[in-house]
């Protein structure tokens, strides 16, 4: 067997899910009082293209004019779990998809550690555009931008959200508060639980984080596991 040097994966093949993390009564419910697992509506996904659709062509801001491409999201909307970044970098701006350079890749070995995929969730941003140089989005870019994401989430309605970073924790819960106050607890988003923790970026540049986010991925799989997430379809039982 390789020898695993990397000491995020290290802690990953040598820790289990051995604890329990006790969740705010208003995010969890027990399995058997939620409807889930349930058979995805054909209305979810034909609603969520058709405000792609909608957006395609966006210039309510200055990033719809130095884009190439709007990065919508990709992923199962119907799945419950919503994951949210800041905005697209170069590689997504030029493939129209979210998390497809290092950090995306970074990101999928993450959410793999807990046995998630792109197939059991959905992957959105703050702002579909990309800011010149990746910048941080403006106010004004994050409020615009902001409602489409609304939109996404009031069709998805998602059982959790976990913002990846502080431009997205700060635009969806409206604090200043650092991501290492965030991430103590869950928060509330339209009545929906929110989960912070370290954007992937953050990780590359300071692999000391990586410790930190695997202990919020063992939360999030924690409360994952209580309220039956990802939802499945009958097919899937």
């Amino acid at each position: 067997m390789n020898e695993i040097k990397d000491p995020f994966w290290s802690v990953v093949a040598s820790f289990g899910i051995d604890k329990v993390f006790v969740h705010p009564e208003w995010a969890v419910k027990k399995k058997d009082e939620q409807q889930v697992p349930v058979t995805p509506s054909r209305g979810v996904s034909a609603e969520m293209t058709a405000l792609k659709k909608d957006i395609e062509g966006c210039r309510k801001c200055a990033l719809g004019s130095s884009r190439i491409n709007i990065v919508f999201g990709e992923g199962n909307p119907e799945s419950g779990i919503l994951v949210v970044g800041e905005g697209p970098g170069a590689t997504e701006d030029e493939t129209g998809r979210p998390f497809v350079g290092r950090s995306g890749q970074l990101l999928d070995s993450i959410l793999a550690s807990i046995g998630l995929c792109r197939e059991k969730l959905f992957i959105a941003n703050i702002v579909k555009c990309r800011p010149p140089n990746n910048r941080v989005p403006s106010p004004a870019e994050s409020d615009i931008c902001g409602k489409y994401l609304q939109k996404q989430i009031e069709i998805m309605h998602p059982g959790v959200i976990i913002a990846l970073g502080a431009s997205a924790a700060r635009s969806l819960l409206d604090t200043r508060s650092g991501i290492g106050l965030l991430r103590e607890n869950f928060h509330s988003y339209m009545d929906i639980p929110v989960l912070v923790t370290y954007h992937p970026a953050a990780l590359l540049r300071s692999p000391a984080l990586k410790r930190p986010v695997w202990e919020d991925m063992k939360k999030l799989k924690s409360f994952l596991d209580q309220t039956g997430l990802p939802r499945v379809s009958g097919e899937e039982k």
